[in-house]
């Protein structure tokens, strides 16, 4: 009967709108007036500030608009500094529109993008549909490698968006209930809906207004993560459930080199012991030899971390766990 109601409920709001924050305080009502004004009248809304442990009076703005706007405004507010990734898993864990988007609080995405958004999710059919800043309003020092980042990203994942990172994207709500955010993963968010097999992604062109209050969270610290964080979402989406067809395939490789290395020192030895007739040097003198050995050693490291991690993935209680699109 809970369920039900829920789902009716869900029925009656359009749009879910999150919003993580970080001492955001002079922006959040201009934000809300804005959304208000874009939205009021033309779709059932809710917005979702997430205030990530802010410490100026982000809070206390929050709840002035709560009181102003009563249902269209709920309020999260974190203990401490979690990230926005922490931010965005928490929302979406309670949206209830049928269309969720994100944005930013800090006034550079425009909420009059939002209803040619929900037209792509609803009448265009994509699962995902990411904001594309083409005219930026932001130093060359952020350009720059944000561009970088897009190409590196776009050539690892297969997934090609000009701007993966844009705070503005709107989804499906299954999308959002089938991903997991931690870390920094918020930035793959398209490339993990992808993986879960949400691959009707696309790409719209979005205004970009340059930042009126605050300075950036912007940091140079995301070049070095991000690669790293990619690579994870990669390797656990495709070797979750069987990570020894990763470690098992190296680890018989390595071994197997180390061994024709190995069986070569042997094979030679004896050439020159016996059909050449001549003097040959240890096989422990030849480099090679070590080189064998530690091929050897870590194949069998390897394969051991496979057997491990195969042992881990089936004790998993998520092991089974499937999407599924339709059922009659």
């Amino acid at each position: 009967m809970v369920n039900f109601i829920q789902m009716i409920e869900s029925r009656g709001i359009d749009i879910s709108i999150v919003i993580p924050l970080l001492n955001e305080e002079e922006s959040l009502k201009e934000l809300m007036a804005w959304i208000d004004a874009s939205l009021d009248g033309k779709f059932s809304y809710e917005v979702l500030f997430i205030d990530d442990g802010s410490t100026d009076e982000s809070w206390k703005v929050i709840e002035t608009l709560r009181t102003e706007y009563s249902e269209k405004v709920c309020g999260i507010r974190f203990q401490r500094n979690y990230g926005k990734s922490a931010a965005l898993q928490v929302g979406f864990g309670r949206v209830k529109g049928k269309v969720v988007v994100t944005m930013d609080a800090d006034l550079q995405d425009s909420p009059e993008e939002i209803p040619e958004l929900y037209r792509m999710i609803t009448e265009e059919g994509y699962d995902l549909v990411s904001g594309w800043k083409k005219v930026r309003h932001d130093p060359l020092s952020k350009t720059i490698p944000t561009k970088i980042y897009n190409g590196f990203t776009g050539w690892m994942s297969g997934v090609k968006l000009h701007d993966m990172n844009c705070g503005l994207k709107a989804y499906k709500r299954r999308v959002v209930q089938s991903v997991e955010l931690y870390g920094d993963m918020h930035r793959y968010i398209p490339v993990m809906a992808a993986q879960a097999g949400f691959d009707k992604i696309g790409e719209k062109v979005v205004q970009h207004q340059a930042r009126k209050y605050g300075v950036s969270k912007f940091g140079l610290r995301r070049f070095i993560n991000g690669p790293l964080d990619l690579l994870s979402v990669l390797f656990i989406s495709k070797f979750r459930k069987k990570p020894m067809h990763f470690f098992g395939s190296w680890g018989l490789f390595f071994f197997f080199l180390g061994f024709i290395m190995f069986s070569w020192l042997i094979i030679d030895k004896a050439l020159h012991l016996y059909v050449w007739e001549e003097q040959a040097r240890l096989v422990t003198d030849n480099p090679l030899f070590f080189g064998a050995i530690l091929a050897m050693i870590l194949g069998s490291q390897l394969f051991l971390a496979g057997y491990l991690s195969e042992l881990i993935a089936r004790s998993s209680p998520d092991r089974n766990n499937y999407l599924i699109e339709e059922e009659i």
